[in-house]
């Protein structure tokens, strides 16, 4: 499903508009500088837009950067903009809980480009051979990235279980590469609860991967997922028609599915 793509992990209109937008915060927290006295806030405006504008601007080399864990970093600062969004929410200030959230959301596509890439194409292409190239090209640099880094298992299920599609799709990707990321419950979530088909393809080739090693009442359960979807949501798409079909005959030949 894969083949050449652009280098680039982000596209030439992405990189513009997160350095539009980082310039802007930026230009907000060194206004805030002079005119407030809040200086966590003005702080946090000041990395966002700092990180936005270096990922603009570095566009095609910032997945070879480490910083000295900014990554971490990044996302740290996002889960406090969202906890805060979440208090301004409950204070009925609805302009800063969204406002928070955005700043949030900035962060951790700083943090994480490859979820930026793909919510950028699959939000600016429409589907067909094209985009689906690009797409898997960003799930192949997903893999690439869970065998050349570090990532923890808790970590990589949490960004599937945010909820976005980008961060789902990364996950998946990840999983595939390296087997201690891989978890069970999430992808039988991706086969019966997909956001798209790209996604539930991603989510077979998972459970696929751990078939061998899941207990009874897991290959029935990933029976049960399978079969629940039928040719409704296959048929159309023998890449993922064959892909389960290969996992139920793999199921059935199994000596514990068969009760021997």
């Amino acid at each position: 499903m894969s083949g050449e793509v652009n280098s680039s992990p982000f596209s030439v209109t992405l990189r513009v508009l997160l350095g539009l937008m980082g310039a802007g915060v930026f230009g907000t927290g060194v206004l805030a500088v002079f005119t407030t006295e809040n200086g966590t806030g003005t702080g946090v405006l000041l990395i966002v837009g700092s990180a936005l504008l270096v990922v603009a601007l570095l566009g095609n080399r910032i997945e070879s950067l480490e910083f000295g864990g900014a990554r971490l970093k990044l996302r740290a600062a996002a889960a406090e903009r969202f906890a805060l969004a979440e208090e301004s929410a409950r204070r009925g200030d609805a302009d800063a809980a969204d406002r928070l959230r955005a700043e949030a959301q900035a962060l951790l596509d700083a943090a994480s480009p490859l979820a930026a890439e793909y919510r950028s194409v699959r939000g600016s292409m429409r589907a067909g051979p094209e985009r689906t190239r690009l797409m898997s090209g960003i799930v192949a640099r997903a893999r690439q990235a869970a065998t050349e880094q570090s990532f923890e298992p808790e970590e990589v299920l949490r960004w599937f279980q945010e909820g976005s599609e980008e961060k789902r799709i990364t996950a998946l990707g990840m999983m595939q590469a390296e087997p201690r990321l891989r978890n069970f419950e999430a992808a039988l979530a991706g086969i019966e609860h997909s956001r798209s088909a790209f996604e539930q393809f991603h989510a077979l080739a998972v459970a696929s991967q751990m078939l061998d090693g899941l207990d009874e009442a897991q290959r029935r359960r990933l029976v049960e997922a399978v079969e629940s979807q039928g040719s409704r949501r296959f048929r159309h798409d023998s890449s993922r028609w064959d892909l389960a079909q290969q996992i139920l005959r793999r199921a059935a030949e199994h000596p514990d599915t068969r009760g021997e």
